[in-house]
Parts: C-alpha cells; sequence; structure tokens
C-alpha cells in the first residue's frame, strides 16, 4: 500500500491550508470517516454473504469471492492509512482510491455474478460519496461512469444472448438516470450544509471575539464585578473586585462560596435581597477583616433575564471603593478651590502690602504706647495673611519653574538629630522632647532643607497637641529594611477623630480656626517629590497612647535610578 498512500499523500498537497485545517477537525472529516466505515462494512458483508451462498449450496462464481475479498483489502487500506482530503474537481488519485475502486467492484460483481442477486444499488455509495464529499463535476462524473459501466453490462449480455436485452438496457438507463438525479439532489443537500456551517462558525468565532473583548474590558474596569447564582457561589470576578474583597494577596480560583468568609457576610445579604425582591439593589455596606480596617464599598446588584430559557438568573454586583470616589471627589473640589483660591490670593496681595506698608509708616509717628501696640497687632495680622498668601500661591504655582537640587542625599540620623535639636531650642521644650536615633546614620534621597520644612511641620504639630507632660513627644528614626528607613514623630495628644483622619494630608483643612491647613499637605507633597510615604497611626509608647506620624523613606540605590518631578514650590 506505498503507491495508494504515497499517491494520496501528494493529491492532499494542491488542497489549500483553510479545506486542511477542515478536514482536520470539522464536518468533512467526519463525514469522510463515515464513508469510509460503510464502505469497509459494506466489503464485509458482500465476502459473508458470499460465504452464506456458498455454504447454502448456491452455484457462484469464484471470481465474485475474489473481488468482494480484493474490494474489503483495498477499503481497508484506505481506512488505515489514508487521511480525509478533499477530492479534486475531476478524476484523480483520490477518485481512483476511493470512489473509481467502487464503481470497478461492483461492476465486476455484476458482471460475474451468477446468482439472482441485483448489485445495482450499491453504486448508490460512490454516487453518494462524489457528491457528499466532492464538487457537482464529479458528482455528475461518477454518474456517467456508474451509467457506462450499467449499460456496458446490459450490451455484453446482449452479445453473450443472456435475457431480454431491452429490458436491461431499459433498467440500465433508468438506474443512470436516478443516480444523475441522486447526484444532484445530494450534492446541492450538501453545498447548502457547508454553507451554513461556514456561516456557524462565522458567528460562532464573532461570538468568540466579543466575548474576549466583554472579558478584557471587565478585566480592566476600576470598579469590581462579581457574577454569582442563587447558592452565593462566585462564578466570575475580575481583578478589582478580588483587589476589594481579600483582605491580603488571597487567591480565590472561581467558582467559590461568597460565604466562605465573614466578612463578605454583607455581600450575601444583598445578593439574598436581590433574589428575593427580583430587581437591583444600591447600598452602602462594610467588609471587615480582622485585625484590619473596615472597607467601605458602594455595590450595586443587577439580575440577568432568565425568561427566555431554562437557565436560572444571575447577580451582577458592581464594586466600589467608597474612599477612592471620596478621593476623586475631593481631587476635583480641590482642584477647583486651588484656581479660585489662586485668583482671591493675587487680588489679595496688592491692597494688604498697601495696608502693610500703611501701617508702617503710621507707626513711625505714633508715640502713644496703646496706638504702637495696636499698629503692632495690624502689622502681626497682616504679616499672618502674607504667610498664607504666599503659602496658596506657591502651591498653586506652576512646577517647572524652580530646578531640583543637586545634592539630595543626606545621612539621616545626623539631619534629624540637628533639626530637631535646632526646633528644640527654639521652642525652649528641650526637656519635654526625646531623640531616639536607630538607622545606623543610614543615607536617604531627600534634601536637607526640604527635610528641616518637613519636620518643623510635623514637630509644631505635636507641640500644639501634646498634653504638656515631661516627654510628651518623641523623634525617631529606624532601620526598617536594608537601605530603607522610617522617620517617626510622636506625641501624646488625645486620639484624632476618623472624620479628621480622612481629610488629615488635604489643602486647606483644619481642626482649628487661625490655622491655613496646609502644613500636612506639604509635607506630604515633599514625600512625594521624592519617592517617600507619609502616614498616621495610634501608636503605644512607654504604656502612653499617642498619635504618630511616619515617613517611610525609599532607598537610596533604587532611587537614583529615577528622575524626580519639580515640587520646589510647596517649600514658602
Amino acid at each position: 500500500m506505498r503507491r495508494p498512500v504515497l499517491l494520496w499523500r501528494n493529491t492532499a498537497k494542491t488542497i489549500t491550508g483553510a479545506l486542511e485545517s477542515e478536514t482536520a477537525q470539522g464536518s468533512f472529516g467526519r463525514l469522510w470517516g463515515v464513508f469510509m466505515n460503510s464502505r469497509v462494512a459494506i466489503a464485509a458483508m458482500l465476502v459473508i454473504l458470499q460465504e452464506a451462498l456458498q455454504s447454502l449450496g448456491t452455484p457462484l462464481n469464484h471470481w465474485t469471492l475474489v473481488v468482494c475479498i480484493a474490494y474489503l483489502g483495498a477499503t481497508l487500506a484506505v481506512r488505515l492509512w489514508a487521511h480525509p482530503c478533499p477530492p479534486a474537481r475531476t478524476f484523480d488519485g483520490l477518485w481512483v482510491l476511493t470512489i473509481g475502486v467502487d464503481v470497478m467492484a461492483f461492476g465486476l460483481l455484476n458482471f460475474f455474478q451468477a446468482s439472482p442477486l441485483n448489485y445495482t444499488p450499491l453504486f448508490a455509495l460512490p454516487v453518494l460519496l462524489a457528491s457528499v464529499l466532492g464538487p457537482i463535476l464529479l458528482a455528475f462524473g461518477t454518474a456517467a461512469s456508474v451509467t457506462v459501466v450499467l449499460l456496458a453490462d446490459a450490451a455484453w449480455s446482449a452479445v453473450q444472448g443472456s435475457g431480454d436485452v431491452n429490458a436491461r438496457l431499459l433498467q440500465a438507463a433508468l438506474s443512470g438516470s436516478g443516480f444523475f438525479l441522486v447526484a444532484l439532489l445530494a450534492n446541492q443537500l450538501a453545498v447548502r450544509l457547508a454553507r451554513e456551517e461556514k456561516l456557524a462558525k462565522k458567528s460562532q468565532s464573532a461570538a468568540h471575539m466579543q466575548i474576549q473583548v466583554n472579558e478584557l474590558v471587565v478585566a480592566t474596569l476600576a470598579e469590581g464585578v462579581l457574577v454569582m447564582d442563587g447558592q452565593g457561589f462566585v462564578r466570575s470576578v475580575n481583578p478589582a473586585a478580588r483587589r476589594l474583597l481579600a483582605a491580603q494577596e488571597t487567591s480565590y480560583p472561581s467558582p467559590f462560596k461568597l460565604a466562605a468568609q465573614t466578612a463578605w457576610q454583607p455581600l450575601v445579604e444583598l445578593m439574598q435581597h436581590t433574589f428575593a425582591q427580583q430587581s437591583g439593589q444600591e447600598s452602602h455596606i462594610s467588609l471587615i477583616h480582622p485585625g484590619l480596617n473596615a472597607r467601605r464599598l458602594q455595590v450595586r446588584s443587577r439580575l440577568t433575564d432568565s425568561s427566555d430559557g431554562p437557565h436560572e438568573s444571575l447577580c451582577v454586583m458592581f464594586l466600589e471603593d467608597l474612599r477612592e470616589m471620596e478621593a476623586r471627589i475631593r481631587i476635583e473640589k480641590l482642584a477647583a478651590m486651588g484656581r479660585m483660591s489662586a485668583a482671591v490670593a493675587h487680588e489679595i496681595r496688592n491692597p494688604l502690602a498697601a495696608i502693610s506698608q500703611a501701617n508702617a509708616l503710621l507707626e513711625e509717628d505714633l508715640q502713644d504706647a496703646g496706638h504702637r501696640q495696636l499698629t503692632g497687632i495690624v502689622g502681626q495680622n497682616a504679616r499672618r495673611l502674607a504667610k498664607i498668601v504666599d503659602e496658596v500661591l506657591n502651591i498653586s504655582r506652576a512646577q517647572q519653574q524652580i530646578p531640583a537640587p543637586q545634592t539630595t542625599i543626606l545621612r539621616l540620623d545626623e539631619a534629624v538629630r540637628r533639626i530637631a535639636n535646632d526646633w528644640a531650642r527654639q521652642n525652649a521644650v528641650s526637656g519635654q522632647l526625646r531623640i531616639c536615633t536607630d538607622s545606623a546614620n543610614t543615607e536617604v534621597y531627600f534634601d536637607e532643607d526640604h527635610l528641616r520644612r518637613l519636620m518643623l511641620n510635623l514637630l509644631d504639630n505635636a507641640l500644639r497637641y501634646t498634653s504638656g507632660a515631661a516627654r510628651g513627644f518623641e523623634v525617631s528614626t529606624q532601620l526598617v529594611a536594608p537601605g530603607q528607613t522610617r522617620l517617626a514623630v510622636w506625641s501624646d495628644g488625645l486620639p484624632l477623630e476618623e472624620t479628621v483622619q480622612v481629610h488629615l494630608f488635604e489643602p486647606f483643612f483644619s481642626s482649628e480656626s487661625r490655622s491655613t491647613g496646609l502644613g500636612l499637605y506639604i509635607c506630604r507633597e515633599l514625600c512625594e517629590r521624592y519617592g517617600a510615604q507619609i502616614g498616621y497611626q495610634r501608636v503605644l509608647r512607654e504604656n502612653i497612647q499617642g498619635n504618630e506620624f511616619f515617613i517611610m523613606f525609599q532607598p537610596v540605590s533604587q532611587r537614583l535610578h529615577t528622575e524626580l518631578p519639580n515640587m520646589d514650590s510647596v517649600l514658602v
């Protein structure tokens, strides 16, 4: 069987890549397998039938048995070693191996038949094979070849003088006409089915592409998306939802039970309420994980429509972090306030300068102590107003005007001790301030003037809210990781309210009426400029609860490879 296999493979090389892919996996391959199995089954039945007739004593031509056995061998060889491949438009090697073998074998059976059996219906197999798997030209060619074989058999019978010649010729002509009709109908049906399958595959491909687009959109949404069934199993969850649900980096492969954690119980209740009401719900909930702060979420739930099928409804939840929503709103408000404040500050500066100058001239001519005291009060408040105006303008000013400092690496312990001691002497609180430096004099990426401004703001806040007791506030440094240090300013003041903590580092926010609310905001801007992080927490020091503001400095080795933005304008 080397020649047939090679001939088959050579024929396959002429077929396009698309057809090869289709025959390997599509319906063509399945149909080809069905026809090849049918050929093997018919060949086996013919061999069995010949043996059965011979055992019953029916006179047979031995050549008939030889043809059946040879036909069985040919069909098995094609089924075992050949691969599905569409035949060409005309008679080629593929046609010879399949359809041609069938026509020749069935024609020989008709020629050698010595029993009353009629093998003519078997010709339907090669006609159907050519019509379903091949083009119309091959189908008609096969029907024509079958008709020629039948007419040739009838003519041979006429030469031998056996039977009614006219009847046999008429029977051959009618059978040939029938095979032509079968070829036409089968081919048209196969063409239509192939066209419908192509449209179905195209629609399936478009639907699959749309599903991938939807999954990509959902995966990149900043809003969390949960899809749950009525039993509380999460069928699908996007990365944003995993981040909002998990207390830490924990993987929950879908599907997972929403009631698996106690912290998720508010979501379970909202899901149950959604299914009970059969309508979308909206609520603010809190996810409380043990040992961590509560995470407040805005949750909107919707139900999928299941009226068009037996599938159950699914609950789709949209999660959004309330802190992020509030931050966006605050940013928008602050942007508008910044523009307005800058405009107002510009308008205030000129009349304020006139007031300060007039007050200075008036003070030169006054001799009365009471009057000079009044002008001093005017000058003091004018300077305070000027400072506020300068801070507002510095924050709103374009950031590209002042270049970044060149020398920005300093030894943290030395700088902290120097700045803290200078501040303590100026404010006469050396006995109340503790300085604990324990960062092994590690270098940090920070300008010393900026660090001074940062520490002065934090120390002023600590002094303002301390209880006044000895050792009431503390400055400390600590090496928390190789190359990474931490600076903390602690005071024994009362705890800050939650509403105050939320807005601590926002501009123009202060719990005091005489404060500009810009100190902590400037501290945050300075830290962000150098890649550091500033935060607040309640800490226990020597059995005393207090407020701590801490700064985590970025390692110098990491920071040296990054480019700094220009933020010097936050300085006054």
